[in-house]
């Protein structure tokens, strides 16, 4: 089987859950403001729970949630901080971890109908280039639709680090698997095939409709007798609806055990992943339970 690894969680609900100033429109990037430290500790709670892929807080260095003028004066810098914090926690670690870089949505997550290519191209170029000293790989993370994720790699185009491709999907289990913006999965992952794509994961979805999306990739995949990674991050939220506002207001949590979320994990495991981690309400006990199957599989 595949060598698998382990990425970290949800960082946003995880400052929230402890105790960092955590409001919205601001979302994770308050703690990067008012409160770093905070950043920091979580950074070193997914650490300890077995984390090997810590990922930078600048999910929220966007003008969807700093607002325009506050992104032009801090955004790039508070993003830059948000990697510096990572690779620090990540050099003082006593094992090796790496560190990913963020590239988020530009317009707020699952709003494919507010994607602007030019304008987000702008922003996470900056993002980009505010980040990419201090990082190892990246990760474009919740992409809803196929010209957000063209987008994306035409910002990492250049880069010589892995890059690695999240998509977030409609959380309705279906015979295929589809996008938020209503796309095939199949047809995202033929596209995305034609760049610089290291993987390709899936994330901040409900973990029922991964299993899916792993194997409408693995069939393009073998069709065009290609090979890339394969990773998953879900999330711990009930369905999100189509018209679902971010900014709005808090999604609900569902209740889901670590020892549930390993039985997906075990699931998309045998599909080929070998990156799995957790996204929103996702935190370090369920990181915990997965470190301590990946250490089962390394003795079986």
């Amino acid at each position: 089987m595949n060598k698998l690894t382990i990425l970290d969680g949800g960082m946003g609900r995880e400052l929230k859950r402890m105790g960092a100033p955590f409001t919205q429109p601001l979302w994770s990037a308050q703690a990067l403001i008012e409160a770093p430290h905070f950043v920091t500790q979580a950074h070193q709670g997914f650490i300890e729970a077995g984390a090997e892929i810590i990922t930078a807080n600048s999910y929220a260095c966007v003008p969807f949630h700093l607002g325009e003028a506050l992104y032009q004066a801090q955004g790039a810098a508070l993003a830059q901080q948000a990697a510096v914090i990572a690779k620090e926690v990540a050099q003082n670690a006593k094992q090796n971890i790496l560190v990913a870089g963020s590239l988020p949505p530009a317009f707020g997550s699952y709003r494919p109908e507010l994607f602007e290519s030019k304008r987000a191209f702008t922003i996470l170029d900056t993002l980009y280039k505010a980040q990419d000293e201090h990082v190892d790989l990246w990760i474009g993370e919740t992409i809803s639709s196929i010209e957000e994720a063209h987008v994306m790699a035409s910002v990492l185009k250049g880069s010589n680090k892995p890059c690695y491709y999240a998509f977030t999907l409609n959380d309705v289990v279906s015979e295929q698997a589809k996008l938020r913006s209503g796309e095939l999965v199949s047809d995202a992952v033929a596209a995305l095939l034609e760049q610089n794509v290291a993987g390709i994961f899936f994330n901040c979805s409900i973990p029922e409709v991964i299993e899916q999306a792993f194997s409408d990739t693995n069939a393009v995949l073998a069709k065009q007798n290609k090979s890339v990674v394969l990773g998953a991050f879900a999330n711990g939220f009930t369905p999100i609806a189509h018209d679902y506002k971010a900014n709005e207001g808090s999604q609900a949590y569902r209740d889901i055990s670590p020892l549930e979320y390993l039985d997906f994990a075990k699931t998309w495991y045998s599909q080929g992943a070998s990156i799995i981690g957790g996204c929103c309400g996702i935190g370090p006990e369920f990181i915990e339970v997965l470190a301590n199957w990946k250490q089962q599989l390394k003795s079986a």
